[in-house]
Order: structure tokens, then sequence, then C-alpha cells
């Protein structure tokens, strides 16, 4: 068997020539929505839509949601839906706080990414060896990671200095940092609130100030993960079991083998997501602390067509608007609601041109509807400041649905030998 063996059975899948988007594409549409931002911000006087703290605190929300999401992508590129990813989260927000008050955060962080393997574990036998439904086998883990981190807690943190029930003690911090110079520098061309330039100073000054160790760790992980997947033989065989394991399996690669690697370390990913919000977001942990970040990730993922790059922008948007609870929330959505308003408009003409006049027709009525909302509110609802990264996730997977192609054999059940 040979790589170029393999390339050439991957090639024939139906889909494969699909169109992408080019990256000179994807930049001006992100330049056209940073500029669109800039001049919202302008008209709403909402600067911190753009601010340095903004972005800062955007990256620190986006890293876990990220890692699940990375996780996410490791197992369904290897044919294996991961639904399990919030109890694996779980479960490293729980090991991490328990091994990182003791020993130190960076054993936390480690013992947390264990943790969470070991749910990827009881996955992977469910329904690698035993063809158990992927959706069924996720959602079972998810209720007995949440159960057993609360059992454990009342016998390891309820006694413990400063701890309870449903809090572990503090733990040590990792510490943060700065780029020396750059960071003070950008952060006084934000405070200066210029059109355009202060807002691209916002968004490079928060990738650049404040950071944890663990977020840079976090964020190489996502160029890592794509040289594994797509530029080894490795990650060449691991896809193939996704795309086709009958044929994958004829061509000598062990399916069983390359499917239980890969959920182990969609585990681990999603455990050191799980290790981020205990020991980096909050230093401490707390019971239902991943709130739902492990089915973010994997909306994450799905937005991002099964690609690292497009994954970390997904993680991005939804981390910067779980983050916008924590700075100013009820003035900056409001802003939102006013750019949400004009990148709808320039969807009804995109619709228009690609002669889908009923899809334009109801977006154009949503577009309506969100001027109208802009017009007559100063300000928006807490609750729905809350709720703004839930509706997002709705949001964005029903519009880039019609884009979306999942790995081949992704959740079909497989058997060694079938193919014989």
């Amino acid at each position: 068997m040979t790589t170029a063996t393999i390339v050439k059975a991957l090639a024939k899948r139906p889909g494969n020539g699909s169109r992408r988007m080019s990256l000179p594409v994807v930049l001006l549409i992100i330049s056209g929505v940073l500029i669109l931002t800039s001049v919202v911000r302008l008209i709403t006087g909402a600067d911190g839509i753009t601010s340095t703290g903004q972005m800062s605190t955007a990256l620190r929300a986006a890293v876990p949601i990220g890692l699940a999401g990375l996780g996410g992508l490791w197992a369904e590129r290897a044919g294996v839906v991961n639904i399990g990813l919030e109890g694996m989260m779980i479960l490293g927000t729980w090991f991490g706080a328990w091994a990182g008050y003791q020993w130190g955060p960076w054993t936390g962080v480690i013992v947390g990414i264990i943790g969470g393997a070991l749910g990827a574990v009881l996955h992977a036998i469910a329904t690698v060896t035993f063809n158990v439904n992927h959706i069924v086998s996720g959602v079972a883990l998810n209720i007995l990671a949440l159960g057993t981190t609360r059992y454990l807690s009342k016998f390891t943190f309820e006694d413990a200095p400063q701890g309870s029930s449903k809090q572990s003690p503090p733990i040590e911090s990792l510490g943060t940092f700065d780029v020396p110079g750059l960071s003070s520098w950008l952060e006084t061309l934000n405070e200066k609130h210029w059109f355009l330039i202060s807002d691209i100073a916002g968004l490079v000054g928060g990738l650049i100030t404040n950071l944890s160790p663990l977020t840079v760790v976090a964020v190489a992980l996502v160029p890592a993960s794509w040289y594994i997947l797509w530029r080894t033989p490795f990650g060449l065989r691991l896809r193939s079991c996704g795309e086709n394991p009958i044929a994958a399996e004829s061509l000598g690669v062990n399916v069983y083998k390359y499917k239980y690697i890969a959920v182990i370390i969609s585990g681990g990913f999603a455990g050191l997501g799980g290790a981020f919000l205990s020991i980096v977001s909050s230093n401490v942990y707390l019971d239902g602390q991943t709130a739902g970040r492990g089915y973010i990730g994997l909306a994450a993922m799905i937005f991002g067509n099964w690609m690292p790059g497009g994954l970390a922008l997904g993680a991005g948007l939804f981390g910067y608007t779980d983050s916008l609870k924590l700075r100013g929330g009820t003035t900056n959505v409001h802003a939102l609601i006013l750019l949400l308003a004009i990148l709808l408009v320039f969807g009804v003409a995109y619709l228009i041109w690609k002669k889908k006049y009923v899809p334009a027709a109801i977006t154009a009525a949503i577009s309506a509807l969100m001027f109208l909302w802009y017009t007559t509110t100063n300000e928006v609802p807490n609750q729905v400041v809350t709720a703004s990264p839930y509706v997002i996730t709705l949001l964005v997977l029903s519009l880039s649905a019609q884009r979306l192609r999942m790995p081949k054999a992704d959740g079909l059940p497989y058997r060694k030998g079938q193919g014989k």
C-alpha cells in the first residue's frame, strides 16, 4: 500500500470537486465585515465592540470552544460523530481542577487532557468496537460525565479549604503576558477611535495582550492539526477511514486503530478545553462550568466545513458573542443588531443574484425586523445578551448549511472485513 494509492481512492469520492472559497475571497469578506463593523461603531458610539479588552476576552472565550471543535474535527474525519465533546470537556474541567489545586496548574492541564481522553475511550469502545449509535453513545457519555463529576466533587472538594460540593479550591494561575511595546502601542491606537485603523488595532492588540501560555498552545494546535491531517501519510490514512473505511481496509489500513486514535485525540483536545475553563478562565472548578461549549464547539466545526481554518473562524465568532456578556453586553449587542441587519441586506443582494427569490424575501423580512428592533430600542435585555452565542450558533448554521460536506462515512457503522 502507498500513499498515492489512498489519494487516488479518496479522489473518487462524490463531492470532491465541490467549489470552495479561495483565500483572497475569504480575506475580502473579512475585510468587508471589518469595515462595516467600523462604520457601525461610529454610528452607534459603541466603541467597546472593537476594543482591545473586548477582543482579548473574546480570544479567551474562543479557546475552549475551538479546542472542543478541534476534537470533533479529529473524530469526525475518522468517521466517528462525537456528540460526547461536552462530557469530555466536563471531565477535563473536573480532573484539571482536582490535580491543579494540589500539584500545580500545569499538572492540572495534563490531568485534564487525560480526563477527556478517558471519556473518549468509552466513546470509542461503544461506537467503534460495539457499533453503538454515535449520537446515543455521545449523549450517554455527557450524562455520565455530569453525574460522575458531581458525585466526585462531594468527596474531594467539599472538605477542602475554600471548596464545596460544587466548587473546587482556587487553582494557582498560569500567568499572562503581553508582547512588549507592541501591545501598549496598539491599545493606545485603539483608544483614539479612528475609523478602521483603531478597529484593526483593537483586533490585533486583543490577540497579543493578556495572553495565557495555554492560549498560545491552543492556537498552535490549529495549524498543527491541519498539517498532520492534510500533509502526512498518517493524516491521509486517518481521513480515509472517515471517507471510505472499506476501501481503506482493502489498502491495508487498520481502520479500528485509526478510529481509536482519532477519538482519543479528540477527547484529549476536549479535555484540554475543559482544563482551560477551570484553570485559566476562572482559576476554579464550578459545577456546570462548560455551559454547552462542547455543543457550540461542534457547531463551530460544522460551520468550518470540517476544516481547521473554518473551525477557528467559527470559534472566534462564537467566542466573541460569548464574551459580550462580560463587557458592556447590552450596549454592544444593540450595536451588533444594526451590523447584522446591514449584513443581511448584502445577503439579500447575493440571493437575488443567485435567483433565489423566496430565501431573498425571507432574509429581507428578517433584515427589516432587525432595523426596526434597533431603531425602536436603546439597548437589549440582559437575557438577549446571555442567549446571543446560542442564537448566533443557530443562525450561522442555518445560513451555511447549503455548502457543507461532511466526511462521507461519518457516523456510519463499520465492521472489520465487511467489504469482503
